[in-house]
């Protein structure tokens, strides 16, 4: 039986929640405050969770955070028109339009027209060229995440077999990308892959991201493995599971993320942690 490895990312957000409060005080002493400005479109239940949350963090570490809510019958127009003030006004260090937007708003103009340079999502084709191009840029924060907690608990990922279950722009395309930049031997598997599980039990590393609870148990995953879930899946009674059967496979690999208190945590902290460098660069030009 193996012992297993917490990837606890609740407990690494913490600590970088704290260096960040110490970076953020300093760069006030240089006249500098980090600020974030998210952009809500409607009143989306799930957006405004996830909006306050982010609000909360940035005020914790001692950053600036501006909500802007806009109706859900702003035009794409409207819109455009507060991207491109927030793009010019030059105390703001990050943008962020809260997605999904409303029917009558294309997304993919409202990310094109963030400058790249403030696009804490990572989302612009600017900044997944960077990357791929394995150029420095902003990149999407839960990948991003991810490969911060692979390093605390230095995992190193060069050389190593890596399948990603899912094909997302926001996961698993982004992520791709990074494993491929560190020098991993990347496998991205999706919905039309043949004989799936046969594939993810060639992995040393697994990252499922796919949105089906208990999806992958013993018999999928390589023994010793390290298995991310990136699932977040609420059950009938409530509770929040990830897209691997964490109590089946907690004796069979060698490091795991919990749902929640995995991934989750980490996407907001390594929001934070860009909107920082941006205000340092802020702070370099004075």
């Amino acid at each position: 039986m193996l012992t297993l490895e917490l990837l606890d990312g609740r407990a690494l957000a913490n600590e970088l929640t704290q260096a960040q409060q110490m970076t953020v005080a300093t760069l006030k002493q240089q006249g500098v405050t980090p600020k974030l400005v998210v952009v809500m479109v409607g009143d989306d239940p799930a957006s405004a969770i996830y909006t306050q949350s982010k609000q909360r963090r940035a005020t914790k570490i001692g950053m600036v955070s501006e909500l802007k809510r806009l109706s859900a019958e702003t035009t794409e127009a409207d819109l455009l028109a507060v991207v491109r003030q927030l793009n010019t006004d030059e105390t703001v260090d990050g943008i962020l339009v809260q997605l999904p937007l409303p029917k009558q708003i294309n997304e993919d103009h409202i990310i094109r027209a963030i400058d790249p340079q403030k696009d804490v999502d990572g989302f612009s084709p600017v900044n997944i060229g960077r990357l791929w191009l394995n150029q420095p840029g902003l990149v999407a924060c839960t990948p991003n995440g991810i490969m911060r907690l692979l390093a605390a608990h230095d995992i190193d990922v060069a050389g190593k077999n890596v399948v990603i279950v899912g094909r997302s722009n926001i996961v698993g395309r982004p992520l791709a990308a990074l494993m491929l930049n560190a020098n991993a031997t990347v496998t991205i598997a999706h919905s039309r892959t043949a004989d799936l599980k046969a594939l993810t039990k060639t992995a040393d590393i697994l990252v499922a991201a796919i949105g089906k609870p208990h999806f992958f148990g013993i018999e999928d995953v390589k023994e010793g493995a390290v298995v991310v879930d990136v699932g977040i899946n609420r059950l009938e009674d409530g509770t929040v599971t990830g897209d691997v059967d964490f109590e089946a496979l907690k004796s069979h690999v060698s490091a795991m993320t919990p749902v929640p208190r995995g991934v989750g945590p980490m996407t907001i902290t390594m929001l934070m942690d860009q909107t920082i460098e941006i205000a340092k660069e802020r702070a370099k030009r004075g």
